[in-house]
């Protein structure tokens, strides 16, 4: 039975999905993931203990953990596990994207000084120490407005835009208070010590899926982001393809994901990418050397090309599968029809009761799937400290825009239910009120 190493956080949120995918293949999957190392497989899932903050002991125990167990390739979820993993695959003598490679994807300063020196479009940009004055920022910077942003963390997590001094401090301030969280430090990342200053892009805002085979990237889908994205924070909601996008555009969109893809050293497995297209081009936010993340792949099915046999389409998943046991992806395309989903923003800071409509939402013409992912008595931190959504809901039908309607529906049907945390006032004194998102 084929073996696939599969590198993720315990957090995340497609484990599952890649389980499920490797049952209809027949694959064998080893999980190596962030868990206690001081139990003895609570899961009992046979997964091996790493430890992110920690490489060179990692990759010696997942290594030794394979001898004898031959491993036929290595996938990875979510940016930490990246180098890693790919470390893992050297050492393994898998293709894999290199170590270099997932090290510069993984870090935003690097990334931009590479797509610049590539010849890329991209803004202009600065480095800090987070200890750096705010002041003595604001007197270096290029102009308004700006973009305040870790180097490390993904999901528009601690993403904050400026458009004079005053507000420039006040996103340092609050960044650097994320970047100090004890969730934060607990991670022993030296990268948490530093971030970007850069200046915003006006344009609207893509994402590229893709696989890299032997060097060549095959893009999966262009999803649209249909609403603005212009800041204070960067919340992603909606994510549609195919795009409303003119078919110069697109082409263009590839092209650059394409280039920053060379330019950063990706060369074999999923890749990521965040966009911006407007009249000067395109620009290549980020280029993640891992597929999409949190349950959105849900949104994505491929059929073969040419296939007369009507098998059902088959999720990202199993393609990722296919493509790490050396199954090349070119006979592969995005199934012939319009989806999306919609990652359900969290409305303000609380505890998550409950949610109500649910019925009703999925009643909504095209929805095919609601997922509410947080947990009663969840607290609930919305961007830029966040780093999760209330939960996922997925919607397929003939046109883009029509899907688009059917997730905004559906998520005006849904009523949450999120309480303030207790504070402790001056005495014994509670203030507690209850409300409604």
């Amino acid at each position: 039975m084929p073996r696939i190493l599969l590198f993720a956080t315990t957090t995340g949120y497609q484990t599952r999905a890649f389980s499920d995918a490797a049952a209809v293949l027949g694959v064998d999957i080893v999980f190596a993931t962030d868990r206690c190392d001081q139990l003895d497989d609570p899961w009992r899932d046979g997964a091996i203990a790493v430890r992110f903050h920690d490489e060179d002991r990692s990759v010696d125990a997942v290594v030794e953990a394979c001898r004898g167990r031959p491993v036929h390739g290595v996938l990875v979820v979510g940016d930490r596990p990246a180098v890693l993993a790919a470390r893992v695959a050297e050492r393994l003598g898998l293709p894999h994207h290199p170590p270099a490679a997932g090290s510069i994807a993984r870090d935003k300063q690097r990334t931009r000084e590479r797509l610049r020196d590539a010849g890329l479009l991209v803004p202009w940009f600065r480095g800090y120490s987070i200890d750096e004055s705010p002041s003595v920022i604001a007197a270096d910077v290029g102009g308004f407005p700006c973009v305040v942003k870790p180097t490390s963390l993904s999901g528009s997590r601690g993403v904050i835009r400026a458009d004079d001094r005053e507000t420039l401090a006040a996103a340092i301030h609050r960044l650097r208070s994320l970047l100090a969280s004890p969730e934060l430090r607990a991670e022993r990342n030296s990268a948490h010590r530093f971030m970007l200053v850069e200046g915003f892009i006006p344009g609207r805002e893509f994402a590229v899926e893709g696989i890299v085979d032997s060097g060549e990237l095959q893009v999966l889908a262009i999803f649209d982001k249909p609403d603005p994205l212009d800041g204070p924070f960067f919340e992603e909601t909606i994510y549609v393809t195919p795009p409303r996008a003119s078919a110069h555009d697109q082409r263009a969109i590839v092209e650059a994901t394409t280039r920053a893809a060379r330019a950063i050293g990706l060369s074999n497995g999923p890749i990521h990418a965040e966009c911006r297209v407007n009249e000067r081009g395109v620009y290549v936010l980020e280029i993640a050397a891992r597929p999409i993340g949190g349950l959105c792949a849900r949104a994505l099915r491929f059929e073969r090309v040419g296939d007369a046999t009507s098998q059902p389409p088959i999720p990202l998943e199993e393609l990722l599968l296919r493509h790490a046991m050396g199954e090349t992806v070119h006979g592969w395309r995005r199934e012939q029809c319009a989806s999306g989903v919609m990652m359900v923003p969290i409305p303000r800071r609380g505890v998550f009761r409950a949610v109500y409509g649910f019925e009703e939402a999925g009643a909504v013409d095209l929805i095919a799937d609601i997922r509410i992912t947080a947990k009663p008595d969840q607290v609930l931190v919305p961007l830029p400290e966040g780093a999760s959504y209330l939960g996922f809901i997925f919607a397929r039908g003939r046109e883009a825009e029509a899907v688009d309607c059917a997730l905004r529906a559906a998520h005006a049907r849904l009523r949450f239910v999120v309480d303030p945390e207790l504070t402790v006032l001056a005495g014994s004194d509670l203030n507690y009120n209850h409300t409604h998102g």
